[in-house]
Order: structure tokens, then C-alpha cells, then sequence
């Protein structure tokens, strides 16, 4: 089947392979090796993302502007089937073709302070060379992926519908999220700031998002399925959520969830290398809330699922996800003790 598809793409099946490819969690990857080169070839997850043709939209539309603006920035855009199309549809199903850069390579962890300067002046960069792009001309492609004051009302209704069972269970970290309201507060003051403009945001800057060249320098970002308008501090918060502890949210030994102050700091010089310039005073102010709002947010996301019987993420045993907003809450707590001296 995938080889009738990529014969639109005007590959002969005979003359391919095609190998599963990546760790991504979302859509399904494979890298496809033949005579005519290299490719990353995707089957897109629509219980995720209902619109594809939003997603391919915003690609198009940003890769148009920088083409015409920075034609040396390298992005990652689809390649055209025959129909001239970047998606093509299956009865029901949607696929995209992307050119493999060769020479490059991504990473499922990190291992030094450079890698994550690297990363997050990556980050920086798409957001700076797209600084001029109308955001207002990029399709939602997950409404309110990053609404933190729609996350808390959703996790309050989560509360009162809940299981006594569950709610017995997770009571002491419900009364941590309900303790530090105040993160919500904070962004909905920036949510109504003038001050504080909408941008084109990368929303999951997880490390495994960027290309790395053999030098280990930052090539550019890939997976842009979340790229929409938004707001500063999502990136530089997931930045945060995700590079400043060792350990991943599946981590139940809370003891290994530490602060590296120093991945702080290069997060910070990296994305600041590119924004510098870019961000205003008020945006600027909010630097080191981006990662408060960002881990209180995905702590309540997995408290939420768990009360909730955890029909979003599903769970792989019992508890799956009261543990990882445990996590979570671990980790907050501990980038909270350091955050005046950060």
C-alpha cells in the first residue's frame, strides 16, 4: 500500500525501501532509500490533528515567505506528488513526502549544555526570521493547545466529576495546583497585554525537533504540525519542561528530577542570541515564568487524564498518569526553589 503511494510521488516501488524511522509519537515515519535519493515519509495522526490541510497550508504559507525573504534558511517543506499536491489523501488517510537531509541527525536526549544552546537557538531563529509574518495568516491547527486558563477550568471540572477513589489518590497534588493559581493569573495578565504580541511558535520544542549537522551545530527546527500564533513563553517554556531535568516525565524516581542550572543558562543565551533584538520589555519579564507555566500546565494535563480515567493519554498500568503529574509537580517544585536565583 505505501509503495502505490509513493509511486505519486513518482517513485518506482521496485527501485525503494522503506524502513520505520524515528521515535515521534504522533505520526507515523518512515525513511524511504532509492535510487533517486532520500526521504522522510509520514502518515498524519487525524485523531490529533483533524485538519491536515491546515497544517500543509501554514507550511506553504511560511515556506513562500522565507523563501522570499531568507532564501538561505534552510526549511523543511514537502515534496510535491504528481497531482501537485504536498498532502495527498487515501481514502480517508493523509501523507506527505519530505527531502532527508543528508548529513544531519536529531537527538532523543541530551547530553551537554551546547546541544541545548543549539536547540534553542534554532527555536529563536524560526521565531526572528518570521517576525514580520502576519500570524493571522496561520490555521489553528489544535485549538488552545496551549491555553493554560482553559486547562485549569478543564482540570476543576475534572475534580468534581471524579471518582472518590481517584480524587482520595491525587488530593494532595490537587491541592498543589489549586495552591499556585497564581501561574493562571500570570497568564491571563499576558494573554491581555498589548505588550506581549502574538508570534509564529514552534509550540513543541522538544530536542528530538531539531537537526543537528556532524559538528553537532543546530541546522534548522522540523516538525511543524504546531507551528500557529502564539505566545513567546510556550517555547521557551517546553524548552524548559524538557531540557532542564535528566530525567523524562516517565521518571517515578523522584530523587533523579533535578534542575541543571546551567541548561538554564544555555537555553537562555541561545534563544536570547536571536531574540534579543526581537522580544519587548514586557515579553522579556516573563522569561523565566515561561518555565513555571509550562510544567504547571502539563501537570495539570496528566492530573486532569488521571481524573478523568484517563481517556486522552491512556494509561500503560494503573496510576500512569497521577505519576507523571507527580512528575511533574517534582518538577516544578524543584524550578520553583531556584527561581529567584534563576
Amino acid at each position: 500500500m505505501l509503495e502505490k503511494i509513493l509511486s505519486v510521488y513518482g517513485l518506482n516501488p521496485e527501485k525503494i525501501t522503506i524502513t520505520p524511522f524515528g521515535d515521534g509519537l504522533i505520526n507515523h515515519t518512515w525513511k524511504v532509500s532509492g535510487n533517486t535519493g532520500n526521504y522522510i515519509f509520514q502518515k498524519v495522526n487525524t485523531s490529533v490533528f483533524k485538519h491536515p490541510q491546515a497544517i500543509d497550508e501554514n507550511i506553504s504559507g511560511i515556506k513562500t515567505y522565507l523563501s522570499g525573504k531568507f532564501p538561505d534558511y534552510l526549511f523543511i517543506s514537502p515534496v510535491k506528488a504528481t497531482t501537485s499536491d504536498s498532502l495527498y489523501q487515501d481514502n480517508g488517510e493523509y501523507y506527505r513526502l519530505f527531502p532527508f537531509v543528508e548529513g544531519s541527525h536529531s537527538l532523543n536526549y541530551l547530553e551537554n549544555e551546547d546541544e541545548a544552546y543549539e536547540a534553542a537557538k534554532q527555536f529563536g531563529k524560526f521565531s526572528k526570521l518570521l517576525s514580520g509574518f502576519d500570524t493571522k495568516q496561520l490555521n489553528i491547527t489544535i485549538p488552545d493547545f496551549h491555553n493554560l486558563s482553559l486547562r485549569y477550568e478543564q482540570f476543576v471540572s475534572a475534580c468534581s466529576g471524579a471518582s472518590a477513589e481517584r480524587l482520595k489518590h491525587a488530593s494532595d497534588y490537587v491541592n498543589f495546583v489549586n495552591q499556585h493559581k497564581e501561574i493562571v493569573d500570570t497568564y491571563l495578565s499576558i494573554s491581555q497585554n498589548p505588550e506581549i504580541p502574538l508570534r509564529v511558535i514552534h509550540h513543541d520544542t522538544k530536542i528530538n525537533n531539531v537537526l543537528f549537522d556532524d559538528h553537532k551545530k543546530g541546522m534548522c527546527v522540523i516538525d511543524l504540525d504546531t507551528v500557529m500564533p502564539g505566545y513567546f513563553i510556550s517555547d521557551v517554556g517546553d524548552m524548559m519542561r524538557t531540557y532542564l531535568s535528566e530525567a523524562s516525565e516517565e521518571e517515578r524516581d523522584l530523587s533523579k528530577i533535578k534542575i541543571r542550572k546551567e541548561f538554564y543558562q544555555a537555553i537562555f543565551n541561545g534563544y536570547m542570541k536571536e531574540m534579543d533584538e526581537v522580544l519587548t520589555d514586557a515579553e522579556k519579564q516573563y522569561f523565566t515564568y515561561s518555565g513555571k507555566f509550562i510544567i504547571y500546565m502539563q501537570a495539570i494535563r496528566f492530573l486532569t487524564d488521571y481524573l478523568e480515567n484517563d481517556k486522552y493519554y491512556g494509561a500503560r498500568y494503573e496510576g500512569h498518569n497521577l505519576n507523571r503529574a507527580i512528575n511533574q509537580i517534582t518538577l516544578l517544585k524543584e524550578y520553583l526553589k531556584l527561581e529567584d536565583e534563576l
